[in-house]
């Protein structure tokens, strides 16, 4: 039988390829990117609001399923010859439809973000300068980052490992302050920790909600998989991504549980208000001047970073696509930087228009954007786990030797990260507040699986 990776990888038309210009560090900081967000600085005070001082337990628990996610990712990343990017994985273990599914869900999930961030950085600034209509900001922003992109993967990268850079930094200062502050070496009062059961507990509404709360939170710590597509303009692909992929997210991991802990010891946690930064709460708490605006000033690098992201892995999804003959074939060529501009323009274009239908109705197409992509990256962890456990059986029959990582406690690993995925989409559906995201989202993916057939039917 022949090798199923070899031909994948081998499935190319004209000839185009990528650089591979692309360093270490770049990918490091890229996958640090892809999960350091607004979920962390804004979106955390739902859960803390929520579950209180235990929300550390909601963070820890989404973040162990994203962790074995990745062990998973580079488990097959060393093992298939020729494939690295994320998508790539499902094709290999189950199929051109689930590789076709894959590939056309993550680049709509990502072109999504793209337009997401646009319009959140428009917004964000326009606060700062009112008499800029958010359009032309928001356009604006497109443009310069478009520009990045279309520069070279190099220059893509350079400018993610500064964004990010700029980002664990100031999460480390944040994380220095409020260490100092709940010790009491600057609080003046003592150390502020029983402030972890001093409202009605350090679980104060059960741990269901706990748990409930992690199924939102997950959302939170996807993009860790973005570092599969840029290593594969790296180097030493396999790997980098190997290297990566648990290394660079268990570190993130222990800053959003470690600044979550944090929060949770300095400020009560009744204080905490929904859809309102926790990190400039508790600078204001502290008596820290101008911590709003530090605060707006790092989740604007936060949306900048996801939006530059957004552009570079949406390109490069697209022209994954082309190259597996399921997407338009003129979109596989690249210039000559090596940059699949084509791609990266489309991704834009897609942008242009979100932020015009935003500027007419806002309430329906931000609703709608958000909705329709709320669980696709859990289907893709999904698929991306099915792939494992096929691939794992087909290579230890068949050549152990290409397991040189290894999944953690085979299969049942693997089991818990499924059932945990599955339980997530369940609640989901059984929530009336967040089912919508659910429905949505399949209807998508429906739709996808819905152009294979006929696209299949056409090809024949």
């Amino acid at each position: 039988m022949a090798d199923i990776a070899h031909e994948v990888a081998t499935e190319i038309t004209g000839g185009a390829e990528l650089s591979r210009s692309l360093k270490s560090r770049h990918v490091s900081m890229i996958a640090i990117g892809g999960i350091i967000g607004a979920g962390l600085f804004v979106g955390s005070s739902t859960t803390i609001s929520q579950a209180g001082p235990a929300a550390v337990f909601s963070f820890a628990i989404a973040g162990f399923i994203i962790l074995l996610v990745m062990r998973m990712i580079s488990e097959m990343a060393i093992a298939v010859d020729g494939v690295q990017t994320f998508p790539d994985f499902a094709r290999v273990g189950l199929g051109h439809l689930a590789g076709f599914l894959s590939g056309w869900l993550y680049w709509y999930f990502w072109v999504v973000v793209v337009a997401i961030e646009a319009i959140a950085g428009a917004q964000i600034l326009h606060g700062w300068f009112p008499t800029v209509p958010e359009l032309a900001i928001g356009i604006g922003l497109m443009a310069m980052l478009t520009a990045v992109n279309l520069l070279s993967a190099r220059a893509y990268g350079e400018f993610e490992f500064w964004f990010s850079s700029i980002k664990v930094a100031a999460i480390i200062v944040f994380i220095l302050v409020c260490a100092a502050w709940a010790f009491g070496i600057t609080s003046g009062s003592g150390p502020s920790f029983n402030n972890l059961t001093a409202h009605n507990g350090f679980v104060p509404n059960g741990w269901g909600v706990v748990l409930a709360a992690a199924t939102s939170t997950i959302f939170s710590l996807v993009g860790a998989e973005i570092a599969t597509i840029a290593a594969a303009e790296s180097e030493e692909p396999a790997k980098v991504i190997s290297r990566m992929t648990v290394s660079v997210t268990l570190r993130i991991l222990i800053f959003y549980v470690l600044s979550i802990f944090l929060i949770v010891s300095v400020v009560p946690w009744t204080e905490i208000v929904p859809k309102v930064s926790p990190f400039a709460t508790t600078l204001a708490y502290m008596g820290l001047p101008a911590g709003q605006l530090i605060m707006e000033a790092v989740v604007l690098v936060a949306v900048l970073s996801c939006l530059n992201s957004g552009l570079y892995v949406t390109s490069r999804a697209l022209f994954g696509l082309a190259k597996h003959k399921d997407a338009p074939q003129w979109l596989v060529q690249v210039n000559e930087r090596k940059v699949p501009a084509r791609a990266i323009l489309i991704a834009s274009l897609f942008s242009y228009v979100a932020l015009a239908a935003d500027a007419v109705s806002r309430d329906v197409v931000f609703s709608f954007l958000i909705n329709s992509c709320g669980v696709t990256m859990l289907l893709l962890y999904l698929m991306t786990s099915a792939a494992q456990l096929k691939l794992r059986r087909k290579y230890e029959a068949e050549d152990p030797a290409r397991l040189q990582i290894k999944m953690w406690f085979h299969p049942y690993g693997t089991y818990v990260a499924m059932a945990a995925m599955l339980v997530i989409l369940v609640a989901k559906g059984l929530d009336p507040s967040a089912s919508k995201e659910l429905w949505l989202s399949l209807l998508v993916a429906g739709g996808f699986a819905a152009a294979f057939f006929i696209f299949r039917r056409r090809a024949a």
